[in-house]
């Protein structure tokens, strides 16, 4: 196999003369050097401009990172600077975008099992969207509105009952979701009369989401129709103006090479394009706003890990396996949903990979591997730096300590300087929570 292919890589990825990898104009073995590894890199120029690529296309205040993707102060302000909402799905991330100074206003606060104090927090904060999953949580909030807080903004989540070719574990859209009201069975109707009709509850809209690591636009076509046709019947029976259409995220990203995401200007094209066109079909003429919630697709590409190569084995004549000092608690996209990613040495990029092995991680479990059929220059050796690319969503906010492994480091680079945003983990941070 060739060198790694450099549509993989964050956006200021560059070779020098000698094939040594940079990113964000600061070579990677070198960060590896500095800051040691396990080591997440961040592009964040990449991240800048790809916020900036769809606040162009649907505006910036229709625009929420997904922050489950990653999060952390750094990148709340990072979005916050760029104009964008965020989504969050938790108190905890709340807090984070919170303490960070993201204005409550333009957060969207997810989650199908909201607790009160989840609840309670969201409302004496002002989050500027409660998207609710069910009549349990309707109950919650008008309960708690009794209490004294003024009605919120509610988005009634639903489900289009649109299947996407994806894996099963991030299929959303689909009858059978743990997520929303049915559109089939006549649930997100209800569901929108009774906010509607709440004297503590102020509709604001219809949120949809089918599905992560989508490629298929006509399968977004289809929620947008879905999303448009039942916006017609709630303003039919309710006799008012809905005035969103949060039509989430889960647009694709390049993991292996030969993998063709959609651009996001055929995304907003399509999506906007069917969503238009079905409510002129339905006599929709309130002119909902059209809002979408990006996380994978902002953060993956802009993100790299760094491993050091630590034991090289061949087995049985038939396999050799590269470990690395790091695996399944620092990504376990791999273990759990069998994604697929490849590997490179930066250290000698331009390189032809063209020995055939499996890159496994530390950990006590055989399913610890973070690349089954991986490439990587004949000359691989114990000391080396090895690379994943595209793991700048879902990688560091899956992180666990398993085998009591320490999370690793995450540093922001951009103009030749590197900034650490989240500190690596110490051996003293794992007794924190240790009682004796």
């Amino acid at each position: 196999m060739g060198p790694i292919d450099l549509d993989l890589l964050p956006r200021t990825a560059a070779l020098d003369d000698d094939g040594r990898l940079s990113v964000g104009g600061c070579d990677l073995v070198g960060l590896a050097d500095a800051f040691g590894t396990p080591l997440i890199v961040y592009d964040e120029g990449g991240l800048r401009e790809r916020c900036a690529e769809y606040a162009e296309h649907f505006g910036g205040g229709a625009v929420f990172y997904a922050s489950k993707a990653f999060l952390c102060r750094a990148m709340a302000r990072l979005v916050e600077s760029e104009g964008l909402g965020i989504d969050v799905a938790t108190g905890g991330e709340l807090h984070v975008a919170l303490a960070a100074g993201f204005p409550p206003d333009r957060i969207v606060f997810h989650g199908n099992n909201k607790s009160d104090a989840e609840l309670r927090r969201g409302l004496e904060v002002g989050v500027g969207r409660f998207v609710a999953d069910s009549f349990d949580e309707l109950d919650r909030l008008e309960g708690l509105v009794a209490d004294g807080f003024a009605p919120p903004q509610v988005l009634v989540r639903v489900t289009p009952g649109v299947d996407v070719d994806t894996h099963g574990h991030i299929q959303t859209g689909h009858d059978d979701s743990k997520f929303g009201f049915s559109v089939r069975d006549g649930a997100a109707l209800d569901a929108a009369r009774r906010v509607a009709s709440s004297p503590a509850l102020d509709l604001a809209g219809v949120h949809a989401h089918i599905g992560s690591q989508v490629f298929a636009l006509d399968a977004y076509a289809r929620a947008a129709a879905v999303v448009a046709e039942l916006i017609g019947e709630v303003e039919a029976v309710t006799g008012g103006p809905v005035r969103e259409a949060n039509l989430g995220g889960g647009l694709g990203v390049a993991y292996e090479s030969g993998d063709e995401p959609p651009s996001v200007a055929d995304y907003a094209g399509v999506l906007l394009g069917a969503f238009a066109e079905a409510c002129a079909r339905r006599g929709v003429d309130s002119d909902p706003v059209v809002c979408v919630e990006p996380g994978r697709s902002i953060a993956a590409r802009a993100g790299v890990t760094l491993y050091r190569v630590g034991t090289i084995k061949e087995v049985g004549g038939a396999r050799t396996y590269v470990a690395v000092d790091g695996g399944m608690s620092d990504n376990p996209r791999p273990a759990v949903y069998g994604a697929r990613y490849e590997a490179f040495l930066p250290a000698r990029a331009a390189s032809d990979r063209t020995r055939a092995v499996t890159v496994a991680g530390k950990h006590c479990e055989q399913g610890d591997v973070l690349v089954h059929d991986a490439a990587l220059p004949a000359d691989v050796a114990v000391g080396d730096v090895l690379c994943t690319p595209a793991t700048g969503a879902y990688a560091y906010s899956m992180a666990s300590n398993y085998n009591l492994q320490t999370r690793p480091a995450v540093v922001f680079v951009r103009d030749g300087e590197a900034r650490v945003v989240m500190r690596r983990e110490s051996n003293d941070d794992l007794l924190r929570l240790d009682e004796g």
